[in-house]
């Protein structure tokens, strides 16, 4: 019955990956290039899990 009102992870995900690219952006015009590898690693992480997440529901 709540299941309407339940969160896609899908979309949150991906909500989340463009909060951080956007983070990672203003981190790289800074020039904190160690700290904007991290943070691209970070998102690499998660854009793998979206991409294993999206593979599974198709």
């Amino acid at each position: 019955m709540f299941s309407l009102f339940k969160k896609d992870p899908l979309k949150t995900l991906e909500k989340e990956i463009k909060v951080k690219l956007e983070k990672a952006r203003d981190i790289q015009r800074s020039g904190d290039i160690k700290a904007y590898a991290l943070a691209m690693g970070e998102i690499d992480e998660l854009q793998k899990k979206l991409d294993q997440m999206r593979s599974g529901v198709e």
